[in-house]
């Protein structure tokens, strides 16, 4: 069964309006905000914004529409081909003179607002800190890759913070949409595509999921191959900055995922000998991903209080035989590990969010504390097992991190 305190999907109450949502809807604020009096200033929007990334690199960024002809779509089988939107992020030069990319593509706001519950006008969402179609600082020797996974019923703008990190150090991380288990999802022309899947979100229904992502994931890799060798593989032919070819270091890819994404990169790692090293962040594992890999693997989760472990993680590491490493961030929580981590104290006061509301979401761990400890240990990780630079933070405890705790 799933776990409660892992749980595989982030639900639309656990996102940005999580708890905005009951919290606007209670009937004791409508009464006591009867509304503007008339000629009174409507407030001004406020505007989020997301902390710098601390790598040496500017970033740039470009999306790309993937079409799997080999594939109907197994969530909607009326729709002769796979859809996938994936967002290339990586270390850009000569960078000015091209746009910030916005944190979400500009058609899929209105439906997360409205899934969130975030009333128009109330909340400007951030811009990213990359530049579109910037070209590519590809070194000496491509860049080593990192894909990146969302959770159920999320979208791969929830993961930015962890992916502009990785970028601005140097990686090429390749961020993807799964169609219709997304809450909305972006194509050219501005066709949004909502979640789409019925049914229980039992460990049935996750099995499903789990096959489906890790059928898009190789798919990516198969692409990512052709992207390399010069093939413009976007469905919709757009250009792309012409130093993408030979960017990738394809033999050092590795693969993070946040929820069910965790499970995405434990299950694809089994499948694919390309993924050379995984992260699962704060994601239940059913079978056979529990079964563990020979490659690198790191299991990062949420404060686990006082509670047992949770099992399918124990399973996991009895039949892992790669280097393993499990951690826990204390103070946090299964949210804690998304953007939302950083966004909801900034948005709590226009939402009419009580500390204690935004605790109960995010944690009580200060968030700067939270993003710097995710950043540098899943950069640690990277470095260590797609880079071979040992900067021994997985080694041991530090007192710069009093955050982390060594489970394992």
């Amino acid at each position: 069964m799933l776990n409660a305190r892992r749980s595989l999907s982030l639900t639309r109450r656990s996102l940005l309006g999580a708890v905005a949502v009951s919290a606007i809807a209670q009937p004791r604020r409508a009464e006591a905000s009867p509304g503007p009096a008339a000629g009174a200033r409507t407030p001004a929007p406020v505007r989020l914004t997301l902390p710098a990334p601390s790598g040496p690199h500017p970033i740039g960024t470009v999306w790309l529409h993937l079409v799997d002809r080999a594939r109907i779509d197994p969530w909607q089988p009326s729709r002769p081909a796979r859809e996938l939107m994936v967002q290339l992020w990586y270390p850009a030069r000569a960078a000015r003179g091209h746009p910030f990319a916005p944190w979400m593509s500009p058609a899929a706001v209105p439906f997360f607002e409205q899934a969130q519950g975030i009333p128009p006008g109330t909340l400007l969402l951030p811009t990213s800190h990359a530049r579109v179609a910037a070209p590519v600082d590809r070194g000496r020797r491509g860049r080593p890759v990192v894909v990146y996974s969302p959770g159920l019923r999320s979208d791969r703008s929830l993961g930015t913070l962890l992916v502009e990190e990785l970028a601005s150090h140097g990686y090429l991380v390749v961020a993807v949409d799964h169609t219709y288990d997304a809450d909305q999802v972006e194509f050219p022309g501005g066709r949004v595509e909502r979640f789409a899947i019925t049914g229980d979100v039992d460990d049935a229904l996750i099995g499903k999921a789990l096959v489906v992502r890790t059928a898009d994931t190789r798919f990516v890799l198969d692409q990512l191959t052709a992207l390399n060798a010069g093939h413009n593989v976007d469905a919709g032919r757009r250009r792309l900055p012409p130093t993408l070819t030979g960017a990738f270091h394809l033999p050092r890819t590795g693969m993070l995922g946040h929820s069910l994404g965790g499970a995405t990169a434990a299950a694809a790692m089994r499948a694919d000998q390309r993924l050379r090293a995984g992260v699962n962040l704060d994601g239940s594992l059913l079978s056979p991903a529990t079964a563990g890999t020979d490659r690198p693997f790191l299991l990062f989760g949420s404060d686990p209080g006082p509670g047992p472990e949770d099992p399918s993680w124990d399973r996991f590491w009895a039949g892992q035989h790669g280097w393993k490493r499990e951690l826990a961030l204390t103070g946090s929580t299964h949210t804690s590990f998304t953007d939302l981590e950083t966004l909801l104290p900034q948005a709590a006061a226009s939402l009419g969010l009580t500390p204690s509301q935004v605790a109960q979401a995010i944690g009580t761990l200060a968030p700067y504390r939270a993003i710097r400890a995710q950043r540098d240990y899943v950069r640690a990780f990277f470095d260590l097992h797609l880079r071979h630079h040992d900067s021994h933070l997985l080694q041991h405890p530090s007192p710069r991190y009093p955050q982390i705790r060594f489970i394992r």
